[in-house]
């Protein structure tokens, strides 16, 4: 049987180790392919003149490529170099929701994804997205702390 886990990114240790995570059941699977995922927070909800909205989705483009440079490609790189099938993905949109849907769609088995290394109140045990997949996912999800 094949494993299909969709990890989420983050730029930061916390991605890291979420990956980490990931390759080490990947190597105990027979068969796994890895999803590696950098969602950029974006909300649709602002009006903005038609000369605003051109700008920002120049800018949205810049910080796809931006992520997928920066966190994706290495990420996708280290796994690949040690064997492991594995694409990667730069989304915009809530992390929550953008996680949830590319495991849905990709049938994913499970979402890995570290715990937020944020430090507002509502956020000490894991950051606001993780919370909000762990209670809204349609799949399993593994918080690595």
């Amino acid at each position: 049987m094949s494993l299909k886990l969709v990890v989420g990114l983050d730029g930061h240790s916390t991605g890291e180790k979420a990956l980490a995570h990931a390759q080490t059941m990947a190597e105990k699977s027979d068969g796994c392919e890895l999803i590696a995922v950098y969602i950029i927070e974006w909300s649709p909800f602002t009006f903005q003149t038609a000369e605003e909205n051109a700008q920002r989705h120049k800018r949205r483009e810049e910080e796809i490529a931006i992520a997928m440079e920066r966190v994706v490609t290495p990420a996708v790189t280290a796994m690949s170099d040690a064997g492991l099938t594995i694409k990667g993905v730069v989304r915009h949109g809530n992390v929550a929701d953008v996680l949830d849907d590319i495991a849905k769609k990709a049938g994913a088995d499970q979402i890995i994804v570290g715990r937020s290394s944020d430090n507002g109140l509502s956020s000490r045990i894991f950051g606001s997205a993780t919370s909000n997949l762990v209670m809204s996912a349609s799949v399993p999800v593994t918080v690595v702390v």
